[in-house]
């Protein structure tokens, strides 16, 4: 009994390994090996066309970072961005989401109309959306027209808010956190709904205001919500360059050149450097690890 038990065992086992097999091939082949290749190209120099390869070791590593002159000099500001657009991104992230998502949790019939409404930045074609911003951030765009219309024509940009050196930065850093937010919404609606309306009808009774409830008592058993948001939207930051790619293009100026654009600019530019696209790419994915980490040790210490 236990042996025809067992053989009944290894049979279910080795059906469901049969049935997850191509998705593990197709792991293998798109996950392990991708990552293992790019592990490879970071040590070589290639250009994508030469037949042959030359092994550099960490030459790649050390050019990106202080060998090189001009090209870790373009690293080094390409960082510099990254970092102001991961905390201008973030901060507007949070403190937008929260009281949204607080507002509509207390919405009664109409929430899921709502919560959908609010959801369809983040599902939207992204090519699209940035593509319309582009129009709207135009000198004759819609965002100037708006500007002259309430009277605040000397706001208005000229040369277009993407034109402009000073705020191109900071107008794609908006459209990111206009992307992002719907998620945060979502997130932190979740959170709301799992905690017991008991706790906030007894503070309401104590006599504590929306404020105090939301500061003091959603806030901190949020704080887990909060430390994915952060973590999620580091990771878009870090790993997204469609806005800057498709709304800048780095400019002017270089003034819209993150890491994330800097790494896909050296491998499909007229000049490819394969080598040290992979590299930086490297250093890229170990920033974002030690950050995630860093972030979640943080809020998990204070939760």
């Amino acid at each position: 009994m236990i042996r025809r038990e067992r053989a009944g065992d290894r049979r279910e086992a080795i059906t469901g390994y049969l049935f997850i097999a191509p998705a593990l091939a197709l792991f293998a082949l798109m996950g392990v090996y991708t990552v293992a290749y790019g592990l490879q190209l970071s040590f070589v120099e290639w250009n994508g066309f030469s037949p042959t390869r030359t092994f550099v070791g960490l030459d790649n590593f050390k050019d990106l970072l202080w060998a090189d002159e001009a090209l870790s000099r373009s690293v080094h500001a390409a960082v510099g961005r990254t970092l102001v657009v991961m905390v201008a991104a973030v901060v507007p992230t949070v403190l937008i989401s929260l009281p949204l998502a607080i507002a509509l949790n207390s919405v009664g019939r109409i929430r899921g109309f709502l919560q959908t409404l609010y959801f369809l930045p983040y599902v939207t074609t992204g090519i699209a959306v940035f593509f319309a911003w582009r129009f709207i951030l135009l000198p004759d765009g819609g965002l100037n027209a708006i500007l002259e219309t309430i009277g605040l024509g000397s706001l208005a940009q000229s040369e277009g808010w993407l034109g402009n050196p000073g705020t191109a930065l900071w107008a794609t850093t908006a459209v990111l956190v206009w992307s992002t937010v719907p998620l945060g919404i979502l997130l932190y609606l979740s959170g709301l709904q799992s905690i017991d309306d008991g706790l906030l009808e007894a503070a309401r009774l104590d006599g504590a205001s929306s404020w105090r409830i939301a500061t003091s008592i959603l806030w901190p058993l949020l704080r887990p919500i909060t430390a994915l948001l952060v973590a999620l939207v580091l990771r878009a930051v870090l790993q997204e360059f469609q806005v800057f790619l498709l709304m800048t293009n780095g400019g002017p100026l270089d003034k819209t050149t993150t890491v994330s654009l800097l790494t896909y600019r050296l491998a499909f530019s007229d000049n490819p450097a394969y080598g040290y696209a992979a590299a930086l790419g490297w250093l890229l994915f170990l920033f974002s690890v030690l950050l995630a980490g860093a972030s979640f040790l943080v809020l998990r210490r204070k939760a």
